[in-house]
């Protein structure tokens, strides 16, 4: 039987039963206990894999949902009397704020260490990547030429005036594209190019990434800078509509002949204060392993940590691309001058 004629569910069900396999092959110990996580992901995206794991190690894992500033203002305000042992949540910047605020503890793992590329996780090991979250440019199929694109530094062009999407500057998926391009470029290039990019937007920003996607189909604008897990959850939406939207827009790789695409990730960390911590880092272990990475993929439409894991459809279809190397522990260390750069050249 081919991939393509297995169901979304009949992937989901049989990466699950893999990714409990694996864990149960690789030599754990059934464990009493528990592990609490403070989760910024929907639980229904990831209980398959936490259902696995409790499946592997007799574990049982309890989720906290929430927003991801109100979970790391939770951790930071609850202190060493947090019940929670992990937080999940997205963008390393994020994590990083965490990190700072002293919520966070280092942990020590080879298999980690192993499995997670140097760039997807802190240096000391206070956070992991889990899934990959890729940022490139977003073209209207029947109005732009790919030929027309090139790198990010090129939508500060005049030729893209009036042409432009992107969401407020005040979330962090932006903030955390500033601040790669002022650990690479420094602050002043870092500020012109920001400068040229608010003079080159269609219209005032707003809404979320899905919002900027759906303003180019809707011929809004002609570009729009987004993660492509919203285009991907587009085209396997219910809603017709949306799958038409979708289809009117393409994904272009900038800066394949530079330092590659901006991308960010899903992580994990241990809290400072961890009851269970040595179940909170087995767990943390099984979401790299190769099924529930696989998962991840097929799932939540975001790319997986590891080369050697494949990438599901539709992102698939978008083919292979070079990806920034920069570890992203740097997103943290400059937020904070990435969003004096946003305010002083009026990116709202």
């Amino acid at each position: 039987m081919s991939l393509s004629s297995i169901s979304p569910r009949g992937l989901v069900m049989g990466a699950v039963f893999a990714a409990a396999t694996v864990a149960g092959s690789a030599g754990q110990a059934l464990a009493n206990g528990e592990v609490n996580i403070y989760s910024a992901r929907q639980e229904i995206l990831i209980r398959p894999l936490l259902d696995a794991f409790t499946q592997a190690t007799a574990i049982k894992v309890n989720v906290v949902s929430g927003g991801e500033d109100a979970l790391i203002e939770r951790l930071k305000t609850e202190g060493a009397n947090s019940p929670a042992d992990i937080l999940l949540t997205v963008d390393a910047g994020r994590l990083g704020r965490a990190q700072d605020n002293g919520s966070l503890q280092p942990i020590k793992s080879t298999i980690l260490d192993q499995l997670v590329p140097p760039a997807l996780r802190d240096p000391r090991g206070y956070w992991y990547g889990v899934s990959v979250r890729a940022r490139p440019i977003f073209y209207a199929a029947e109005r732009v030429k790919p030929a027309e694109l090139s790198t990010y530094a090129d939508l500060a062009q005049p030729k893209w005036k009036g042409r432009i999407c992107v969401r407020s500057s005040s979330h962090v998926y932006n903030q955390s594209m500033l601040a790669a391009m002022i650990a690479h470029d420094g602050v002043d290039k870092t500020e012109a190019w920001a400068k040229g990019l608010v003079a080159n937007l269609a219209r005032r920003p707003q809404g979320g990434d899905r919002d900027q996607i759906k303003a180019v189909a809707a011929g809004e604008c002609g570009l729009a800078i987004a993660n492509t897990y919203y285009l991907a959850s587009m085209l396997k939406s219910a809603t017709e509509e949306e799958k038409k939207l979708a289809a009117k827009v393409a994904v272009f790789w900038p800066d394949q002949a530079g330092r590659g695409v901006h991308v960010n990730i899903s992580g994990a960390a241990v809290t400072q204060s961890a009851k269970n911590r040595g179940n909170a880092i087995k767990l943390i272990e099984f979401l790299a392993s190769d099924a529930a990475q696989k998962l991840y993929a097929e799932a939540v439409n975001e790319y997986p940590i590891r080369a050697d894991v494949p990438v599901a459809k539709p992102a698939a279809d978008w083919g292979p691309f070079k990806s920034d190397t920069i570890n992203l522990a740097v997103l943290g260390k400059h937020n904070a001058e990435a969003v004096k750069i946003a305010d002083r050249v009026g990116w709202r």
